[in-house]
This record gives C-alpha cells, sequence and structure tokens, in this order.
C-alpha cells in the first residue's frame, strides 16, 4: 500500500516530535506541526527556503540539515530558541544509491518537556520514599517538628534525624557540627522534641553574637547591680528559665575562656552562681552545643579548654553541606515557596531551568541562603513563575557544585557573561536582530556567538 502525499503529511503532523526535512541543496521541503509548536516558526516561511539563507537572516542560530549535508553522516545539537526551551536537534541523512545524500530528516525535541518529565519522576521517587518511610512507623511516634520537615526522608538527613532520634532518649552530650546555615538549630529542636523534656523550655543562645560580659548574663543570669547597667531586679539566665528543659549553645567555639568554666562546672555539678552573686543555683537542664569551628584545632591553639571539649563532644553528629545533599534542595525549593506564597499571598512556581540551575547551585550559605532566595523570589518576581534569568546573577554565574567562581579563568568568566546578556535579550526581543540592536552589537555577532555556544552545550 502506498501513501500518499496527503496521507504522509498528516502522519508528520501526528508526530509529538518535530520533523524538519531538506533536500541535496537545504531546500526546506517540509515541516511538521510539532515543529512549529515546538519553535514558534511557521511552516509557510520556512518551506523553500534555503537554510543557508534562514541562518544568515538569523531565523536560525545554526542548522543541523547543513552540517549533516558536509559531513555526510548523522550529528545531533542543542538549541535554544526564542521562548527560552531548549531544543535536541538529530540529524539523518538519506542516501541514494551512490551515496550521495538525498535529503536530510531532523528530528527536534523539546528538552524542556524531558525535564519535566524527569522532575516528576523524581517528585514520585520522593514520595515513595516518604510512604515507605511512614510506613514503618509506629502511630503517633513521629513528632510534629519531623512531620514539617521537609527533607527528614531523604538520605541524608534522614541519617541525621535518625542519629538525633536515638540520643533524643538520654541527655547525652551532643555536638552538632557543620557549616553555617546548614540546620544545627532544626536538628537541636529535635532532639528536644523527641526527648521526654519536650513539655519543657528550649531556649538557644548564640555563643558567636554578644560580647563576653553579656553572654555571661544572659547563660547564668545576675544580682541586683552587678555590673554597670545591670536591672535593678537582676535578671534570671538561661539556664534557670530552661530547668527540666534544654539550652542550646550555638556556635559554642567562640565562648569565652573565662565563660567556658563556668559551663564546665554546670556540667560537672548541674550549679553555676549568677554574675555578681554568692549564692550557688541547681539546675537540671540538658545542654546541646553546635559549631562550624573545628573544636580540636581551637583546643590545640589554646582557645578552647580541652576538658570542656571532651564533655561536650560525647556524641558527635556531623550535618553535611546542602552542596553535599543535593536531591533535598528540590524538597526544600518546594517547601519554603509554599510557606512564603502563603505569607505573601502570592500563587509562584519554579520553572524547569531555574530548578535546574538552582540544584547546581553550591549553596555556600546553605539552607539559610535558600531560605533568603526564596523569600526574595516571591517578593520581587513579577510573573507568576521564576525564571532563568529571575535568580541572582551570583546563582546563574556560579560554576557548581564541583568548583569555586574564582578559580575560573577571566577569559571564561567574560564569555559566561556574554551568554547571559545575550540569551536574556533573545528572550525579551525573541529575534536576533533585535537583540543585537539592544545590545549595541551586529547581528552577526549574536550569531556568531550562538553558533559557538550551542555547538559546545
Amino acid at each position: 500500500m502506498n501513501l500518499s502525499e496527503a496521507n504522509l503529511e498528516e502522519l508528520l503532523d501526528a508526530l509529538h516530535d518535530g520533523v524538519y526535512i531538506t533536500d541535496a541543496d537545504g531546500i526546506t521541503l517540509k515541516v511538521n506541526r510539532a515543529y512549529e509548536r515546538l519553535t514558534g516558526l511557521r511552516g509557510v516561511d520556512l518551506v523553500g527556503r534555503p537554510m543557508q539563507e534562514l541562518v544568515r537572516d538569523g531565523v536560525l542560530s545554526e542548522s543541523v540539515s547543513l552540517r549533516v549535508l558536509k559531513e555526510g553522516k548523522a550529528l545531533s545539537m542543542m538549541q535554544r530558541v526564542s521562548q527560552g526551551n531548549r531544543l535536541l536537534v538529530s540529524g539523518t541523512p538519506i542516501l541514494a544509491a551512490d551515496g550521495s545524500v538525498r535529503y536530510v530528516v531532523s528530528t527536534v525535541r523539546d528538552m524542556t518537556e524531558l525535564l519535566r518529565m524527569k522532575h516528576e519522576r523524581d517528585e514520585l521517587q520522593q514520595l515513595k520514599q516518604l510512604r515507605s518511610s511512614t510506613a514503618r512507623l509506629h502511630a503517633g511516634q513521629r513528632d510534629a517538628l519531623l512531620n514539617d520537615s521537609p527533607v527528614a526522608d531523604q538520605v541524608a538527613s534522614g541519617r541525621v534525624f535518625a542519629q538525633a532520634r536515638q540520643v533524643a532518649r538520654s541527655d547525652v552530650k551532643v555536638l552538632l557540627q557543620g557549616e553555617t546555615g546548614v540546620g544545627k538549630t532544626l536538628i537541636a529542636q529535635y532532639i528536644h522534641t523527641a526527648s521526654a523534656r519536650a513539655q519543657q523550655p528550649f531556649l538557644a543562645l548564640n555563643c558567636g553574637a554578644l560580647p563576653e560580659h553579656l553572654i555571661e548574663a544572659e547563660l547564668f543570669g545576675y544580682v541586683p547591680g552587678a555590673f554597670t547597667g545591670a536591672g535593678s531586679k537582676g535578671k534570671r539566665g538561661l539556664l534557670e528559665l530552661a530547668h527540666q528543659g534544654t539550652v542550646f549553645l550555638d556556635e559554642v567555639g567562640d565562648l569565652p575562656l573565662a565563660v567556658q568554666v563556668k559551663l564546665l562546672k554546670v556540667i560537672e555539678e548541674s550549679r553555676f552562681i549568677p554574675v555578681g552573686g554568692l549564692e550557688l543555683k541547681e539546675v537540671d537542664v540538658r545542654i546541646i552545643t553546635a559549631t562550624h569551628h573545628d573544636l580540636q584545632h581551637r583546643v590545640a591553639e589554646g582557645r578552647f579548654r580541652a576538658d570542656l571539649y571532651y564533655r561536650l563532644n560525647v556524641v558527635p553528629i556531623h550535618i553535611p553541606a546542602l552542596r553535599e545533599r543535593s536531591d533535598e534542595v528540590v524538597p526544600l525549593l518546594n517547601y519554603y515557596l509554599a510557606q512564603f506564597n502563603a505569607r505573601y499571598a502570592r500563587q509562584l512556581s519554579w520553572s524547569l531551568e531555574a530548578l535546574d540551575r538552582l540544584v547546581d547551585y553550591p549553596w555556600p550559605g546553605n539552607i539559610r541562603e535558600l531560605i533568603n532566595l526564596v523569600e526574595r523570589m516571591v517578593v520581587t518576581c513579577e510573573g507568576d513563575s521564576v525564571g532563568l534569568f529571575d535568580l541572582p546573577a551570583e546563582v546563574r554565574q556560579a560554576s557548581g557544585a564541583g568548583g569555586a567562581d574564582a578559580q575560573i579563568p577571566l577569559r571564561k568568566r567574560v564569555e559566561l557573561l556574554e551568554r547571559e546578556a545575550i540569551r536574556a535579550a533573545l528572550l525579551q526581543h525573541k529575534t536576533t536582530r533585535e537583540a543585537a540592536r539592544a545590545l549595541g552589537i551586529s547581528q552577526a555577532t549574536v550569531v556568531q556567538k550562538m553558533k559557538k555556544w550551542d555547538h559546545t552545550d
């Protein structure tokens, strides 16, 4: 049974992928509806025109058909169209009996759709993990804090939460270690919430945020007239206020040596003397500490007492940096986006390209930086979706989790800036001619650079 031209056209239009057919001279013979949908170009404007002319006029940034005709073999390349979508274009030669090329058939696939499928698959896997872990827990065993955590069922954080659950059963001393912003306070709160002290106070003090005399006063309290500026009625310290509860000392490595001596006495004897006082106060309190410093190194430098270090470091829990647990970035982004959407009455969502860039970003400020970025996007984005070019420049231009931006050669940095500027102009102005005019450069320069980048992508 022979296919008529009308039947062939109907079959091509039924395909989900785009199809572009040229003859041996590079003349456009046929494009299907999917190609028009994916690229925004109309078949009536393409059919009959040579590919060389379309590239010269900036209609297409580069032609895989011309490369196939030149090299005589199947080739693939990435292209970005004016709507911002990334396309995978694969050209295949149709050969005559003598081996010459008769036609070139190019298929076009939307990589943005593939990204969407990838994210949907990842989300499904996360849902399966959540259901599996929930099924293993007896009813009522999971507390509210764990329920509210967007990453507690992920591999890396799940291991940390499991350690925290284990140590919560006793009053053993725990030292939380990790970079600034990884979530040490959250883990400390979880340990308290999962312990027998859950109904009692949880009080936190950042030891690096206050001067020495204020840290001592905040922690141990003071009697009336203990120092200049002290309240006339005195003040109870965190240790006394948290009686039968938990005190969390963040950045304990910054604790002054004089205060370290008093803290050691609390740990050893469960009692202390307020600043300016004479009377010992007894207290029943659990102490959890955290630091981003290497405390052993500080001990060697004489900046931290060895006896206190060994008292605090009974069970160390290391919380990995966010760049070491990239599978948690998307759940965290979605979790905090939902929170800030509710706070600011927005319905913002993430574009797939923005998500991919955020997953690759090294997050030097860890979860604290992520939270700040999400709030910034919710407040500043004008549209309904956070696109790639809505992200801060330092995020878009970051070299990724594998290296530091400072190690990028100057020439490469300039190229990255050019690339971002040209792509942003193309997204805004749609054509290479208008983008070139907006950037103050020639259209040929824009087309030439796009050819280079599409070839290296």
